[in-house]
Formats: structure tokens, sequence, C-alpha cells
């Protein structure tokens, strides 16, 4: 009829979700609530729908023709074919430069105490994908982040934990991939398997239940890749050589600053139990190779779709669990300046509910790159800004943090170190308002000479 509103939101949605749907009547919500939710956590964990008509809102029935039904039972858990565990357990035995892969699956599965004993008893490599961060701690000594690429490029046997062969992993393709590299994929998810490349062992079931069955294979014939091989000498030679040259970026003292002096600032002040929500193009990107997890499902980013807008709502969702169940846990969210800017006025939400959030602001007047306030003025001489701006390019100096002064919050601009590490700890020390801190850096500040642009490549 053309009602207020009016949309075919069930089939909108239907694309986006793993169960879309418009209860029949009132008596029928109870069962569709349970089927949403028993979908929502079996299988691979996702996202349902359920659209409540509004004929529905205001609608009475007899109290007595609604059915309930019990919540669902806890997800059933799956364990992988013996054989193919065997199977996989002699790939990983005749290995002469493996490596793990940690994704968020292995975090959604709480697989960390299994993963973290088949690292330490196997001596393997690992590198953890943006949501897998904090699986096992970022400073574990078996940890290779800081030499990805190397990683990847030269081994011959990768173990994937619940991690996909997409774009953050260039898709498990040469040249970022040896071309006969052989991978052993653990997935909960049937479809999942065999994306991009054909695996040499496929590996079907809950990811801390074939962990378990992995690690029994290496019970019965215990077994240890050697610390002092070729492969370890490899990666530990370029992880101080890539450390180092972080480093040294840290280490500038001009001004303004760049991204690695602002994170490493940053870094040493940050509780180990905070919880990390990042967004942003450079921001985001550096950021995940220096802010350190030490805990699993501790790291919120932009996601394998890589959405601008997402931070706020994370943070804010992060701060409600954490005040209802660590009173005391703050939430850092880490923005660029235009991230910030799809979502900014959820400020407003964090002030209204006085929420335990950190924000910062690492602007740089920009997406990638912006202007100084002199190249800007100097480029206005030539036209108006909506000829001549690049669209990549925002207002030089804008002040972010009066936002949250606006609704009540802590705001600072800072432009030096000095700055940056006393706001923060003044923002930490407060746990009577959220703060937001703006911090200036270099417009044209980029990251290390042999990293590559976001989109192409991932520190995953």
């Amino acid at each position: 009829m053309g009602a207020f509103q009016e949309f075919p939101q069930v089939e909108a949605c239907r694309l986006y979700s793993k169960f879309s749907v418009r209860p029949s009547s009132i008596e029928a919500i109870p069962s569709v609530i349970e089927k949403a939710v028993r979908s929502s956590i079996y299988g691979r964990p996702g996202a349902c729908y359920i659209d409540i008509p509004a004929d529905f809102v205001n609608l009475q029935v007899n109290v007595n023709s609604i059915k309930y039904v019990e919540c669902c039972m806890p997800p059933p858990v799956s364990m992988a074919e013996t054989s193919a565990v065997q199977m996989a357990a002699s790939v990983i035995r005749n290995a002469k430069q493996p490596l793990l892969i940690i994704g968020k699956g292995a975090a959604y599965a709480h697989a960390e105490e299994g993963i973290r004993k088949l690292v330490e008893q196997c001596k393997l490599p690992f590198l953890p994908t943006p949501m897998g961060k904090g699986v096992l701690p970022d400073n574990h000594p078996n940890c290779v982040a800081a030499a990805r690429s190397r990683a990847l490029q030269f081994a011959d046997v990768i173990v994937l934990f619940g991690a996909r062969l997409n774009w953050i992993l260039h898709f498990g393709l040469p040249p970022r991939y040896q071309p006969d590299v052989k991978f052993i994929q653990i997935d909960i998810c049937a479809e999942e398997l065999g994306n991009n490349v054909r695996p040499a062992v496929t590996l079907l079931g809950d990811i801390n239940a074939v962990t378990k069955q992995l690690l029994e294979q290496f019970d019965k014939a215990p077994w240890q890749y050697p610390p002092g091989s070729k492969w370890w000498n490899t990666l530990r030679e370029k992880m101080k050589s890539n450390e180092a040259a972080s480093k040294e970026l840290a280490s500038k003292k001009s001004l303004p600053m760049n991204y690695y002096t602002v994170f490493y600032h940053v870094q040493e002040q940050l509780p180990k139990d905070c919880m990390v929500v990042s967004e942003g193009a450079n921001t985001m990107d550096i950021g995940r190779t220096v802010l350190q997890n030490y805990l699993p499902r501790h790291r919120l980013d932009a996601g394998t779709f890589g959405t601008m807008g997402v931070g706020l709502g994370f943070a804010i969702a992060a701060a409600i669990v954490a005040k209802d169940r660590n009173p005391g846990q703050r939430v850092i969210c880490v923005e660029g300046d235009s991230a910030f800017g799809f979502s900014g006025m959820e400020v407003e939400t964090i002030c209204r509910y006085n929420l335990p959030i950190v924000l910062l602001v690492v602007n740089n007047n920009g997406i990638y790159q912006g202007f100084d306030t002199d190249s800007w003025k100097e480029m206005l001489k030539f036209g108006d800004a909506t000829a001549m701006a690049p669209p990549m390019c925002l207002l030089p100096n804008a002040h972010y943090e009066q936002v949250m002064t606006a609704f009540g919050g802590n705001g600072y601009f800072v432009q030096t170190p000095g700055e940056l590490q006393e706001s923060l700890r003044k923002s930490l020390a407060d746990r009577t308002k959220p703060s937001l801190i703006n911090i200036m850096i270099e417009p044209q500040s980029m990251r290390k000479a042999q990293d590559f642009h976001w989109l192409t490549r991932s520190n995953m």
C-alpha cells in the first residue's frame, strides 16, 4: 500500500545475514527468535535479521496462544576425520619452512590454549590476522609478524587456523607465496575449504577441537621444528631489521609527528587488558603493526570489507560489555581523521552513557595524505576548493576534540610527543568521562618504504 518506510527488508538483508525472516504472527515470534539465535552461533558465527511488522507492535493476542520455546543447546562440537588429522601432522613434520596463520576463526573458537601448546611444543612460527591478534600474545617469541612478507613468501607448509585466503592473505597465490606451497586448512565452514587454492589437507571442524586432535598426534610421537634452523634464522634476521626501521621512524624528533612516533608513545601507556578498536587507512594498517594485543578477542577493526564508519559503533558495543563484565577495563578507539568523520557524532552517544572510551584521532588532514595549512591556502589562490582540492584532502587542522567537549567529555589537541603522552595519561587516569585526543601528524606521513598499500597487502 506504500506504508511509511515500507520496504522488502527481509529480502534486502538476506544477502548479508545467515537467517532473514519476518514472523508470520505474534505467536510465532518465540520460535523465530530461537532459530535466529541458533543460526547465529551454530557453524561459522554470523548475523541474523528479524523483521517485526508495524502491525504487530500494537496488536493484542491471547497470552495462552503464545508457544514459548527453550533456548537452543550450545553449538555442537565437530571434529575432523582422523585420517586427515594424521595426514596433516605428517605434512607438518616434513615441512622445511613451516608457518601457522591464526585467524579470527581461532579467536571465535576460543582455541588459544590448544594453539599455544601446539606452537610451543612444536616450536613453530606463527602470524596472526588482524582479529586473530591476541589469540597468542603479539610479544610471543614465536610470533613473526614483523617478518610477515618474508614468512608468507618463503613458507613451504602453511597451516590456516580459521583464516580465509581472501585479499587479506593475498588469495594464497604467487608472487606472495611459493607456487608449490602446501596449505593445511582448518575451518568450521565446509564451503570455505579450497577457496582460491587447492589445499594439501582439509580439516573440517571446530578449530579448538581440531587443534587438540593435532596435539594428540604430536603427543603420540613427539616432534619439534629445530629452533636453530636456517628458516628460523632468516625470519629472526628480517624481524630484527624491520623492527629497527620502525624504531628509527618512531624515534624521529621532527614535527609534525609521524605515525610510528605516535603509536610508539601510545603503546607505552596502553593497559594490557584494553580493548583496541581501529579503523582508517594508514592509521589502521600501521597501527596494527605497532599496537600490541596480549589477550584474545580484544581487537576489532574494519575487517574483511574494510568498511569505514564502524569504529565508534564497535567501541560503544565493547564499552557496554566492559562496563557490565569488566568494570575498569578501557576501550581505546584509534581512528583516522577521515574514518572518524563517518560516524563522529556518535560521540554524543558515548557521552550520554558516559562510556569508558578513549578516542585517538590520528589527523593527517586527509585520506592517506593531506595538505598543511600553508599549502591549502596556496591552493585556494588558484580557484575555489570545489574545483581545486583533491577529494582525498580534508580541511587542515580540524579540531575534532571540540566534538567531544561539546558534549561534556575531555578533549585534547596535541602536536608534540610530550603533549600526547600527557593527554593520554590524563585520559586513562580519568574514569569519570570519555576523552578524545586529536593528534596532529605530518600530512605527507606514510609507512615504511618496504610496505605496500593496505588494499593490496596487509599485516594480517
